[in-house]
């Protein structure tokens, strides 16, 4: 008796097993990452900072700094939350999803606020640094 056309049979059944296996297995693994995909924190250059704010009318500007420092000079647009405030005022007066720059004087203030904005659940915050390094023109 020729077993041929049983053994490819069983092989075909086989393979398509594994395809299927394979296929649920990639298909779930994708989904769990888009569920999972950590939010991280991301320093841009001013230049960087300018395109994005160029190329999207909807954005925030957060300065960091002291109510005095924001008197004395600000980046045009800017609203302020000084870096200690950001615990107790962030989710009243931010919206999760909006895209965020962060400046301080310096850049480790506005660091620092953006780590901790995205640990507490915001999803596009740009760190822009100091607005020392901001070559665009201040309000004095």
């Amino acid at each position: 008796m020729n077993n041929k056309p049983r053994n490819i049979t069983i092989a075909a059944f086989c393979a398509l097993l594994f395809l299927s296996i394979g296929f649920f297995i990639s298909n779930n693994t994708r989904a769990d990452k888009a569920e999972t995909e950590e939010i991280v924190y991301q320093k841009l250059s001013a230049l960087e900072a300018r395109n994005m704010m160029n190329e999207n009318n909807n954005f925030i500007l957060l300065d960091v700094r002291t109510e005095e420092e924001f008197a004395e000079s600000r980046i045009d647009g800017a609203i302020l939350i000084p870096d200690y405030e950001i615990p107790s005022r962030a989710e009243a007066e931010l919206d999760k999803e909006a895209l965020i720059f962060i400046y301080c004087q310096s850049g480790k203030r506005s660091s620092s606020s953006a780590r901790e904005l995205i640990d507490m659940g915001f999803k596009r915050v740009y760190d822009i640094g100091g607005i020392m390094y901001w070559p665009y023109g201040v309000i004095n």
